[in-house]
């Protein structure tokens, strides 16, 4: 080969074709550059701020404390056995889990443009990501909802063993949705106008402002099943990590098992969608 053609060899680097397993093995082996995204997303949203990861805690007090203002004290909503802060605490821990990674998962692929059109890396790595991001946000949170507990003095029982499950399925949910929308926005940029109404939305169709139990008699009248608030991924979730940590909602198990149904159907059709379109994000991003 002369020096001419030697200068003018292009390498053209391909995405691993498959499904699947497949797939999920190319994600395995990147885990490093998913490491490393997953840190540089957390330090980029707390860099020059004042309080820095503090904000982690303020957002769901504070929310929580607007909650327990207007609707445990005003409008005389219940915590289902529980002091409304602390019932208001625990679902919106596990919410900003959720709207968190949704967020900022859904933002992702446009934000990574120049990432993306210049070397290739499996493109689920970027949404997978900003919804793990948020996992630092919920372990800088999670110890003022113990703190909560003790001042109110309620211990959790044997079902603090599943509560890995249900943050589990707050992931699970994040990620599915958050692909949805990453892989939509990329060619649909009104999207981004689109999420945070959703997410207001959900946050008012999810029991964190109030116990899954008041939609039973609701459900009851109309016929219809128990369950079908588990449509809500979220609404599982929530209830779910209730119950482990305070015994309160055991009624809710139907829901619980459908929004564990709901949060696998969103990843896995997600992930297919996302898979179907990722070849063209380089060309529209």
């Amino acid at each position: 080969m002369s020096s001419a053609d030697a200068t003018d060899a292009v390498m053209v680097i391909e995405p691993s074709r498959g499904w699947g397993v497949a797939r999920l093995r190319e994600l395995w082996v990147y885990r490093e550059l998913l490491y490393f995204l997953v840190w540089r997303d957390v330090k980029v949203r707390y860099k020059q701020t004042v309080l820095g990861a503090a904000w982690a805690i303020l957002q769901p007090l504070a929310t929580a404390a607007v909650f327990t203002l207007f609707f445990g004290r005003l409008a005389g909503i219940d915590g289902d056995g529980l002091p409304y802060p602390l019932f208001a605490y625990a679902g919106l821990l596990a919410w900003t889990l959720f709207a968190q990674g949704l967020t900022q998962g859904a933002s992702s692929l446009v934000g990574s443009a120049n990432l993306i059109t210049k070397v290739y890396f499996p493109r689920m790595v970027v949404p997978v990501s900003a919804v793990l991001g948020g996992l630092v946000d919920f372990a800088v949170a999670l110890p003022i909802l113990l703190v909560m507990m003790a001042h109110y003095g309620r211990w959790p029982g044997a079902g603090l063993a599943l509560f890995p499950l249900f943050v589990v399925m707050a992931v699970v949910a994040s990620t599915g949705v958050a692909t949805w929308l990453a892989a939509l926005n990329v060619r649909y940029r009104d999207v981004r106008y689109v999420v945070p109404f959703l997410v207001q939305l959900w946050l008012f169709v999810t029991p964190v402002i109030y116990p899954a139990s008041k939609l039973a008699p609701l459900l009851a009248e109309w016929g219809l099943p128990r369950w079908l608030p588990g449509l809500n991924p979220m609404a599982g979730v929530v209830e779910g990590i209730r119950w482990s940590l305070f015994g309160t909602g055991a009624q809710s198990f139907p829901v619980i098992f459908a929004s564990a149904v709901t949060a696998v159907f969103f990843l896995v059709s997600g992930t297919l969608y996302f898979q179907h379109v990722e070849r063209s994000f380089a060309d529209v991003v």
